[in-house]
């Protein structure tokens, strides 16, 4: 496998976005590529970015991430989605992107990452432990409609 580049793109111009919602789709199954890229489109006005793994032009991996500011965290950046091509797991395009996450946080301020893991995802829990990033709370939700 040739080497795996971590781009931050400054603008969704910048992203195949098909590319980067059929791997999103690894994480968020419930999405079709097309409403997968509306809501990257949405989400993007709002601050929302990507961090793109790629091999030769192909994506492999992505993270999607907001930063903002909080009472609790400071400046911070807070990962949505972090996700590596089902057929190119354990080749180290995870610890890439969260490396690229990190290193452009830091570059901008942020005094911590953060980012929410499903319960059953047990097998990226131990890749979050292997990151020195352990369980520091429980996140709580109320559907509202």
């Amino acid at each position: 496998m040739s080497a795996v580049t971590c781009t931050i793109p400054s603008s969704l111009q910048d992203v195949v976005l098909s590319d980067v919602c059929r791997v999103m789709q690894f994480l968020r199954p419930q999405f079709s590529i097309e409403q997968l890229s509306h809501a990257i489109e949405r989400q993007w006005q709002q601050g929302y970015r990507l961090a793109v793994a790629s091999t030769d032009g192909r994506v492999m991996g992505v993270a999607g991430f907001v930063t903002g500011e909080k009472l609790a965290w400071g400046k911070h950046m807070y990962i949505d989605d972090l996700v590596v091509d089902e057929s190119s797991r354990g080749q180290g395009i995870g610890d890439k992107l969260l490396l690229s996450c990190q290193q452009y946080a830091k570059s901008i301020g942020c005094e911590s990452l953060h980012l929410d893991s499903g319960t059953q995802r047990t097998r990226a829990h131990g890749f979050y432990f292997a990151h020195d990033m352990p369980i520091s709370s429980f996140h709580f939700n109320k559907q509202l409609g």
